[in-house]
């Protein structure tokens, strides 16, 4: 209710002889003050309720339909390519060492 009043007495200003553009700019700025907090409050809750669905424990299902899937395999065309088969190579390494740690 306080902006409302100060967009009023903005609105006063602007059409008195001391009156300028930037009251009338002021007659604009109080109601969006005004409105600020109610939008925060509201956009805090959404958020908060969003946070607590997401929070929430979600049953796992009894068995899962299928397997993860697997990398892919090297083919021929790989071995053809002596810097692509010792990537390969490399990165199943590094896979292995990876199914070691866990």
């Amino acid at each position: 209710m306080a902006c409302v009043g100060l967009a009023w007495w903005q609105w006063q200003r602007f059409e008195s002889a001391t009156g300028s553009w930037q009251n009338l700019g002021y007659v604009l700025q109080w109601p969006l003050f005004g409105l600020f907090p109610g939008f925060m409050f509201w956009r805090l809750r959404k958020l908060r309720a969003q946070q607590r669905a997401e929070a929430a424990p979600r049953s796992a299902p009894a068995f899962e339909s299928e397997p993860p899937p697997r990398p892919p395999q090297p083919t021929r065309q790989d071995e053809d390519d002596p810097e692509l088969a010792a990537y390969n190579r490399y990165l199943a390494q590094l896979n292995a060492m990876d199914q070691e740690t866990r």
